[in-house]
């Protein structure tokens, strides 16, 4: 995803599109773990589309994403987060 494409995103999206791509992460590396990875790039690819998105978020002034990405995940899950 390019920057300019991620600029026009809300704050609220970009935050979805973050938890997006720490998933799509976190799937990638299972994938290497396994043997079962086809593209290898993938992985610098998307960690660099994270480093876009907080980019953005710095850009607008975000403070504390971790915290508020915390929360939006308790309140996904209906504030059953261990």
């Amino acid at each position: 995803m390019k920057i300019t494409d991620l600029r026009e995103l809300k704050t609220d999206e970009l935050h979805m599109e973050l938890d997006r791509l720490r998933r799509h992460m976190f799937d990638l590396r299972s994938q290497r773990v396994t043997e079962k990875l086809e593209d290898p790039s993938q992985i610098g690819k998307t960690k660099r589309d994270i480093a876009r998105v907080f980019t953005v978020m710095k850009e607008r002034g975000e403070t504390d994403v971790e915290q508020k990405q915390y929360h939006l995940e308790s309140v996904g899950t209906g504030g059953k987060k261990k």
